[in-house]
């Protein structure tokens, strides 16, 4: 059956989904700069005018893309529910989950790619970016003080150097796996050596916060 003109107007959440899965495709695959708002229409099957409607244009657009992007891993952290797991086995799953989110989800590693490049032009810009990011560093600062108090932490760990940690070890190995590949002959993306870098970001960071032996 044909679609009625008019439908996805009525249909404002389904046709501003479908703008925003296009767009961060478009802007996954092509960057800020060599993304087409007539390229996000056509894939997105509207015209422009609707575009412009819901989003206003480019950069607006592409930092809604952003913030969604932060959204979802935000939200598929507090799945973790790291409050209410010791804190060892709260480190350790949200080691994993990381690592596990960056392979699933390579679109916000190219975001976040992009956004650097422009030197945090528009995260800046986005007080919903800001107030996203913040639960995850206080769950965290609740774990290393739980870990701290119960012997089994160092005291005094900072929760965003823990989580910059967590992320750099991930994101280093998966932005960087084509040279790494090339330059030392070894295909990082094999499913044992990914299975390899897992285990070893686990042990790096348990054993980073690993109180000395005396």
């Amino acid at each position: 059956m044909a679609k009625r003109p008019g439908a996805s107007i009525r249909d404002p959440e389904r046709t501003k989904a479908s703008i925003l899965a296009a767009a961060t495709r478009e802007f996954t695959e092509k960057g800020f700069g060599g993304a087409r708002i007539d390229a996000i229409a056509r894939r997105a099957r509207i015209n422009k005018r609707m575009l412009y409607h819901y989003f206003g244009g480019k950069e607006l657009l592409y930092l809604a893309v952003l913030e969604e992007s932060y959204a979802a891993i935000r939200a598929a952290e507090a799945g973790l529910d790291l409050g209410h797991r010791p804190p060892r086995e709260a480190m350790r799953e949200l080691v994993l989950f990381t690592w596990r989110y960056f392979l699933a989800h390579p679109e916000f590693l190219s975001l976040l790619g992009t956004e650097n490049l422009m030197r945090g032009r528009f995260v800046r810009k986005s007080e919903r970016a800001v107030i996203m990011n913040s639960p995850i560093i206080d769950e965290l600062r609740d774990v290393l003080v739980r870990g701290s108090r119960d012997g089994v932490f160092r005291a005094g760990l900072d929760p965003l150097d823990a989580y910059i940690t967590i992320a750099a070890l991930g994101f280093f190995y998966l932005s960087n796996r084509w040279t790494l590949s090339a330059a030392f002959a070894r295909d990082l993306m094999d499913k044992a050596e990914l299975e390899r870098w897992e285990a070893h970001i686990v042990d790096v960071m348990l054993s980073y916060l690993t109180p000395p032996r005396a």
